[in-house]
């Protein structure tokens, strides 16, 4: 029997469930999906697993009305995925929870879906369960990815030491302006192929903010300090447009305006050079300082001064 052109759409939460299975494809991983109780993914045998978790609500890390359901499918996928990136893994499945607004809630779910199949399809990742629920509220998605390290293991946020280079895959700032926060880029590629280049010592995402971030690293690695070359910080164009309409520098927008997805990768000095000089692709880096001894953030201008840098990336509590 040839299937309608245009077949009903799911008219509740098991013909949803029901609708999200159909779309999903398996991957080599997946033993069993959508289904049962649990799925069942099967580990390579040499690898460790990661697992990496966000939530995302509405009026906080988007606007449903403003942005679409597409956009948010988008971010909240590629957000789960830029961790996976951070520690030089290769993602292998996800499952997704949703509350839904009650209006429109299978319409939504579809748009969620729609957002997340590019993404998921572009890396190989397969959809293998999660939760459904419907309320009076706003939208609230949460998705849980799991990965593989590979053969060099992960990149922790852990291993600086004083005199390593500290580099990012590309320019900052100004996510918010173009809406370039909803569809992060995770470097899942570009970290793969920079640990396969050389020994990354640390590595984390810029999701809170360059200053942030990279602040992670010089605590988990024992506190530590950095020096910051002003002259050597990509910039984002969001950025400098950002800076006309209000009173900060596109600077101080690239060290703490966050959401921008790339990676803030450390290693030795002359590794550094070499990934500049024949950079391993599809990854760019750029380097912007050295890590110190002595614990502080500092940035050093283009006449020598140097001049502390207070982290103000975001922070879920106090904002």
């Amino acid at each position: 029997m040839t299937a309608p052109l245009n077949p009903r759409p799911p008219t509740g939460e098991f013909s949803l469930i029901d609708w999200i299975r159909r779309q999903a494809k398996a991957g080599q991983s997946t033993v069993l999906g959508i289904g049962d109780d649990c799925a069942i993914v099967r580990p390579s045998p040499d690898s460790d697993w990661l697992v990496t978790t966000d939530m995302l609500m509405d009026g906080r890390h988007f606007r449903l009305d403003q942005d679409g359901p597409e956009a948010v499918g988008f971010k909240a996928l590629g957000v789960n995925l830029s961790d996976i990136a951070a520690m030089a893994g290769v993602p292998v499945a996800a499952v997704v929870a949703v509350a839904l607004p009650k209006a429109h809630a299978v319409a939504l779910a579809q748009g969620i879906h729609a957002g997340m199949a590019p993404l998921a399809e572009r890396f190989g990742v397969d959809l293998v369960g999660g939760d459904t629920n419907a309320w009076d509220g706003p939208l609230v998605i949460s998705i849980t990815v799991l990965g593989e390290t590979t053969a060099r293991g992960p990149v922790r946020r852990s291993g600086a030491v004083p005199g390593d280079a500290i580099l990012v895959t590309g320019p900052l700032g100004g996510s918010l302006k173009s809406g370039r926060h909803l569809r992060p880029q995770p470097r899942l590629l570009e970290a793969l192929a920079l640990h396969q280049a050389a020994p990354l010592h640390a590595m984390i995402d810029i999701s809170d903010g360059l200053a942030s971030d990279l602040g992670h690293i010089l605590e988990e690695s024992g506190g530590l300090g950095a020096i910051l070359d002003a002259d050597a910080i990509p910039i984002h164009p969001d950025a400098a447009s950002l800076s006309d309409s209000d009173a900060r520098s596109p600077l101080d927008h690239a060290l703490n305006d966050g959401e921008d997805f790339e990676l803030c990768v450390v290693v030795a000095p002359d590794d550094a050079s070499r990934l500049i000089a024949t950079p391993p692709r599809p990854a760019v880096v750029h380097r912007i300082g050295q890590v110190q001894g002595e614990p502080g953030l500092w940035l050093r201008t283009r006449d020598g001064q140097l001049i502390a840098i207070h982290a103000r990336g975001f922070d879920h509590l106090h904002q």
